[in-house]
């Protein structure tokens, strides 16, 4: 049982993961703070904030104004997207790049690792063969 977790463990796909959540979650905290203090003032220039430092459309409703807070979007998408793109560029790119030199070294290609599958003629045909095969046989 300790040996099978030690090998789930030490699979790359793990590691790998584990460290693209931990560098994740630091750098979100970096992205966030650049969206506030460079992003926020950037937009602030074009709309103005209400009275709570929200930013976005104000319309009366029956208890008086509401603000939909587009500025939080805005930071959420911002942050999503440059960790996204940290993420792929730093972790999942250069390790899909090893992976391949390291099949290219082994003298495994692309082609050698995916099977493959017949056409949709091929499917038809053994299809048709096999109804013709329970066609000849006698109905109990």
């Amino acid at each position: 049982m300790i040996k099978g977790f030690k090998e789930f463990i030490l699979r790359g796909n793990v590691i790998d993961l584990a460290v693209a959540v931990v560098i994740g979650a630091a750098f979100t905290a970096v992205v966030n703070s650049i969206v506030t203090s460079i992003i926020n003032p950037l937009i602030e220039l074009v709309w103005k904030p209400d009275e709570n430092g929200k930013i976005g459309w104000t319309v009366n409703g029956l208890w008086g104004p509401v603000t939909f807070p587009i500025s939080d979007l805005i930071n959420a998408v911002i942050a999503f997207l440059a960790v996204a793109v940290v993420v792929y560029f730093v972790f999942v790119y250069p390790m899909n790049r090893l992976k391949e030199r390291a099949a290219a070294k082994a003298g495994i290609t692309p082609a050698d690792e995916e099977p493959k599958l017949p056409t949709e003629q091929e499917l038809l045909v053994q299809i048709r063969d096999l109804l013709e095969k329970q066609s000849d046989k006698p109905r109990a």
